[in-house]
């Protein structure tokens, strides 16, 4: 058999030179602060003062705390709401832009503008706007007939402008499924038209079964994002009225930076990337991603 040597020049350590970037990265930015996050969860610190080792004592503070079972309720109704509202909306949109018309191009761009700008300060401004007492979302009301709404003072409403703001947002999941029906072959499409198959039919027997996979992938990313929701309720309605728009993201933010409490924040950080993990595993098991025979 022949024998290759290595090159000259090469030592047998250069792929694990290459790659130390990669793993000095991980270890700096992704596994310590993880090790650490979970430590500090396990004691009494206020980031001055040495930390105090509890044990679980956070943990066990969480089943009695009303602020967090409250914030818990908040972000799965959020979670709940949101997320089926957005694919639909992605979709839809979708299914709109991917129809071969004159100037298509710029009316994907306009689409897509809104998750470029996403809920900065700006924006923030803008929605607080619309929908103050005198905003255009009342004065579109009583252009109808309607009565205005109190969006900011009604515990019923004041969710809405959250998921409503989210939703504005919709252009990177468009993307997603935009791509995805480029990839549907037209002779579907075809074939079903000879066969006396409508628009509506078509959708739901050959589009919507090409698109699950992508339509699972867009769920669980949009998911995730949910759970962790901290900005936009942050930053238009601060968690009220009543808490009905505190999330647990912002329950940490309270905890670590308003509160001084570390430990606690970082505990509750755990269990809240346990609750994303968790639901996740569900979603791949009622998907069937997840082998029954698999340990």
């Amino acid at each position: 058999m022949k024998k290759y040597n290595n090159p000259v020049g090469v030592s047998k350590f250069t792929g694990l030179l290459l790659i130390s970037p990669f793993i000095i990265g991980s270890i700096l930015f992704i596994i310590y602060p993880f090790v650490c996050s979970f430590v500090t969860g396990l004691t009494k610190y206020d980031g001055i003062h040495s930390p105090e080792f509890t044990g679980l004592k956070n943990y066990k503070n969480m089943l009695t705390n009303r602020h967090f079972i409250k914030a818990v309720g908040v972000t799965f109704k959020y979670t709940i709401i949101f997320v089926p509202l957005k694919l639909a909306v992605s979709l839809l949109t979708a299914l709109l832009l991917s129809t071969n018309i004159k100037g298509i191009g710029f009316f994907r761009t306009i689409f897509y503008i809104p998750s470029i700008l996403g809920s900065n300060l700006a924006i923030a401004i803008m929605w607080q706007y619309l929908f103050t007492r005198n905003g255009l979302a009342n004065q579109a009301l009583e252009l109808i007939g309607l009565d205005g709404v109190s969006w900011y003072g009604d515990d019923r409403y004041a969710l809405f402008i959250i998921i409503l703001l989210r939703l504005w947002e919709f252009g990177s999941t468009m993307i997603i499924f935009l791509t995805a029906l480029k990839e549907i072959p037209r002779e579907y499409y075809e074939a079903s038209k000879v066969d006396g198959c409508g628009s509506v039919r078509a959708f739901f027997s050959i589009t919507l079964p090409l698109l699950k996979n992508t339509l699972f992938v867009n769920a669980v990313l949009q998911t995730i994002s949910a759970l962790q929701e901290f900005s936009a309720p942050y930053m238009i309605t601060g968690g009220n009225p009543m808490k009905s728009t505190y999330t647990v993201g912002m329950l940490i933010y309270d905890e670590m930076f308003s509160y001084h409490n570390a430990g606690y924040a970082n505990a509750v950080s755990w269990v809240l990337f346990m609750i994303t993990a968790v639901v996740i595993c569900i979603m791949f098991r009622l998907t069937g991603r997840i082998r029954k025979d698999i340990p």
